[in-house]
């Protein structure tokens, strides 16, 4: 069989596969995208990342590398973006049975992103052909891979070209084009690099471009790749840079060239089908464990961008609410895997060299929503970057700390960056609550190496500095004059981004208590630290708890000053409900309602990640239809990607999601709100179904995480539950909660669960 023949055969074969794409995973369009935040379609293997445009001219692909930062140790610095590789496409000029057929647009367009497979295509006639694009970001190979295909010999003429955003030597040789260059002297907020650089560490950097064709010939010309009559191409694309997570080696490596020529070597060496099957089964061993269905409506045949538009005028299209859910899961395997560092504030995906609020890792609340629902969705491995970076820091923070605090352990400032580096307020809590996803990863998975190496260590770092920070508040016992002490508070700071700089701010004696009571946990499972437990159990009993104030609210602040009229995007004061423990209705009902207080007088609406956190906290709070609605407020279109403070977030043709403008842990946060309307975990006991809106009377998931690691499938029909199965690999027994019951049970005591021991 010659090349062309075999071209065709593959054709063929895609063909049929693409007609098997169930609807229910496909994201999907009638035109290209013209925008990168709001209509172009993300791929990404965990560190390298791309844009997809889709027009049938000139395909741009958009890239990124996630450890392309500036900064330093003492400045957040700002992620950065890498550049882009466009093929351009020539007109065919074909001729049907001798006379040309005048056509000179593509017609039967279609572009989609199929996150069952991690897979995007592009198909389209014209001149009579049909084209198809595929393209995909490998894991396992360390490429990003586009295919260019068509079912007529000899329709591809054209070139490709690379860009550098950073004034890197660009390079052709053969069938490579190679970008290289230093990030030495570029500064956040300057569009040109500065003399003398403004920072301690430059990152050098490296990207390259293979292009590998079937039939027809390859050239070089004016710095670019040139393509003639090829019945096929495949394009492969690697990109790093010299960045380690090792402050002792100065956080910088190799020159990536070598590494970055090998991983292109090895690539080129395997055929796309293999290419592609290796991609599929790597992705899919993540994305297949979890699994959501709710019915639909005939709206799931709309392409996606009208099927957002027609769920504002009928919302019994569920099935597309589950599908944001697995769509949260695609972006977080596509910019989060081990190896590479955890999802900025746009996951890895960024155009501009100074991108909106550094594009960086924001402490008081961002970062941390990014990586609420890892664990809940069967995502675990996921979650490895976080724990790695927050570990790799943990010397610079200490120090910068001693030298701002005079204090042990560490806090840390909102925006940080890749080396340590922060800028923005000091806000001493952030990093209790960084520590709080530590130690719910390990709440989830129970991996005691796990606790013992990362979570505990930086745990008891920030023990020991809330020790030596937490003032005494005078005259604050019960009996004034009896000899005992007071009440331990912290000292003035802000709840982020609002209000006065104040002592004992409810966010951060919030996050002390679960701080503590996290390192007594930890210590208890790991047996260590007995003499210091002791402390920190006589430190937690002395925190100032949580307040009522006058209108019935939840204080946010020591003194009673909350105005009820107060709409502000951020919810700090509730952290205790959501994503703490100290506060559930079914413990503390005084203190629940309170909370319930604060929140409705909140709204419902904010920019993108209040509204996810809302979602979380109605959960909590046992109010499903609540929290429904505000998930039915962020699926609202948005178009606007001006930065408008509080703006009502929604939802871009793409499905990303707005503060505006985009940012990624609003699409993350609607995940972790949609998996605790189902389950929740976080009071020693499984809940199924504790807030279940009226609008889901029937469903089922599979693959659900709970804490104390099991893994739970279960159906409800008419609002009540079906069947379950839970399944514990630790042949631990949980204790079992049903809709909302005041009882609770045994596995063995309701015939509709089945537990599984040991699997």
């Amino acid at each position: 069989m010659n090349i062309n023949s075999l071209s065709m055969l593959c054709f063929a074969f895609q063909s049929a596969f693409i007609a098997t794409i169930s609807p229910a995973q496909t994201l999907w369009y009638q035109q290209p995208a013209t925008n990168w935040q709001t209509e172009a379609l993300p791929i990404g293997n965990g560190s390298l990342g791309a844009m997809i445009f889709g027009n049938e001219a000139q395909e741009r692909i958009m890239f990124n590398e996630d450890s392309l930062w500036i900064g330093d140790e003492n400045d957040t610095g700002s992620y950065q973006s890498f550049g882009d590789v466009f093929v351009h496409f020539q007109p065919t000029g074909r001729r049907v049975d001798g006379i040309s057929d005048g056509d000179k647009d593509a017609s039967a367009y279609r572009r989609e992103l199929d996150i069952g497979t991690a897979v995007h295509q592009t198909r389209y006639t014209k001149d009579g052909i049909r084209y198809r694009r595929e393209a995909f970001a490998s894991h396992p190979a360390g490429v990003m891979v586009f295919r260019y295909t068509a079912d007529q010999a000899g329709a591809h003429s054209g070139s490709v070209e690379l860009t550098d955003n950073h004034e890197g030597s660009i390079v052709v040789d053969g069938n490579t084009i190679t970008a290289t260059g230093s990030l030495a002297g570029y500064e956040y907020g300057k569009a040109e690099r500065q003399t003398p650089p403004p920072y301690a560490i430059a990152l050098d950097y490296q990207s390259r471009v293979m292009v590998l064709h079937e039939g027809g010939r390859v050239t070089t010309a004016n710095g670019r790749i040139e393509f003639a009559e090829c019945d096929a191409l495949t394009i492969l694309v690697a990109a790093g840079t010299d960045y380690v997570n090792q402050r002792e080696l100065g956080w910088k490596g190799p020159h990536p060239r070598d590494r970055i020529a090998k991983i292109l070597s090895e690539a080129s060496q395997r055929n796309y089908s293999q290419l592609h099957a290796e991609h599929i089964a790597d992705y899919q061993k993540l994305y297949q464990r979890f699994s959501i269905e709710l019915p639909g409506n005939s709206n799931s045949d709309l392409p996606t961008n009208e099927r957002l538009l027609a769920y504002q005028n009928d919302a019994s299209d569920q099935a597309f609410e589950s599908l944001m859910v697995q769509y949260a899961r695609y972006l977080m395997i596509s910019c989060s895997r081990p190896g590479s560092l955890p999802a900025n504030l746009q996951g890895l995906w960024n155009d501009s060299n100074n991108p909106p609020w550094r594009s960086d890792y924001h402490s008081d609340v961002n970062v941390q929503m990014n990586y609420w629902f890892v664990d809940q969705t069967n995502l675990s491995e996921c979650f490895e970057p976080y724990s790695e970076y927050q570990h790799s820091v943990r010397a610079v923070r200490r120090d910068v700390t001693a030298a701002k605090y005079g204090v042990r352990g560490w806090a840390t400032r909102s925006e940080n960056g890749i080396f340590g580096g922060s800028s923005y307020l000091w806000v001493p809590g952030d990093a209790a609550w960084l520590a709080q996803n530590l130690w719910d990863h390990y709440a989830y998975t129970r991996d005691k190496q796990y606790l013992r190496t990362r979570a505990y260590p930086i745990i008891k770092e920030l023990c020991q500095f809330w020790e030596d920070y937490l003032i005494e508040v005078p005259g604050s016992t019960e009996s004034p004059g009896d000899g005992s002490k007071g009440k331990l508070v912290s000292p003035a700071s802000v709840s982020p981004e609002h209000g006065p700089e104040s002592i004992g701010n409810s966010y951060e004696q919030q996050l002390v208590y679960d701080l503590f009571t996290n390192f007594i946990e930890g210590s208890t499972d790991l047996d260590v630290d007995h003499e210091y437990r002791a402390v920190v159990m006589e430190l937690r009993s002395r925190l100032l708890a949580p307040q009522i104030g006058r209108w019935g609210q939840l204080q946010e602040w020591m003194q009673d000053i909350d105005d009820p009229k107060d709409q502000h995007r951020h919810l700090s004061h509730l952290i205790a409900v959501y994503p703490g423990r100290q506060i559930a209705p079914s413990i503390t009902p005084e203190l629940a309602q309170a909370a319930a207080v604060s929140l409705d007088a909140r709204g419902d609406s904010g920019t993108g990640w209040s509204i996810g956190w809302k979602i979380s906290l109605w959960a909590r709070l046992l109010n499903g239809d609540r929290a429904h609605r505000i998930l039915q407020n962020s699926l609202k279109p948005c178009t606007t990607t001006e930065i408008v403070m509080n703006y009502a977030g929604g939802t871009y043709p793409n499905l990303l999601m707005a503060h505006p403008p985009f940012q990624i842990e609003a699409n993350f946060g609607y995940a972790a709100g949609f998996c605790e309307l189902l389950i929740q975990s976080h009071l020693g006991e499984l809940h199924l179904l504790p807030a279940l809106p009226t609008a889901w009377p029937d469903g089922e998931v599979r693959g659900l995480k709970a804490r104390g690691n099991y893994e739970i499938d279960f159906a409800w029909e008419k609002s009540e539950l079906k069947s379950a199965v839970i399944r514990s690999p630790l042949s631990t027994v949980p204790k079992i909660r049903i809709a909302g019951s005041d009882h609770v049970i045994a596995p063995d005591d309701d015939s509709r669960i089945r537990w599984i021991e040991g699997s």
